[in-house]
């Protein structure tokens, strides 16, 4: 008595699960433009771009003298948009090679901050 009630409760457990097997599924999918594509490599690889340029020595020396945690200029980095992203490469680009470093480092710092307070992300120049 007790196999013929484990035999049902097996049946009525497969039953929907079998059922649901001649179900179509549907995926949804389209193609990526190659454009899109590229877009998303460039960003990733201005991103890498200016976090190499935030981990080196005197970069983070020059972040925690301006009062900002390496982590925290790290994730902010990481929340610019595309387009801020650019203007910090142009910058990049702009600044000479080697020379004085602590000033590039505190432009470069000084340039994330206003694109993240001219889009009101933080506020360290408290409006009274």
């Amino acid at each position: 008595m007790r196999v013929a009630i484990l035999k049902r409760l097996l049946a009525a457990a497969l039953i929907v699960p079998m059922t649901l097997v001649g179900v179509p599924h549907i995926a949804l999918a389209a193609p990526i433009g190659t454009q899109t594509v590229l877009e998303l490599e460039t960003h990733e690889s201005r991103v890498d771009r200016v976090s190499a340029m935030l981990a080196r020595q005197e970069v983070r020396e020059a972040i925690i003298q301006l009062g900002v945690a390496p982590d925290e200029a790290q994730q902010r980095v990481l929340a610019l948009s595309p387009e801020e992203l650019v203007l910090v490469e142009e910058q990049l680009d702009s600044l000479p090679a080697g020379g004085n470093a602590i000033l590039v480092v505190l432009g470069i710092v000084f340039l994330v901050l206003l694109v993240l307070e001219l889009t009101g992300t933080i506020d360290i120049f408290k409006k009274t």
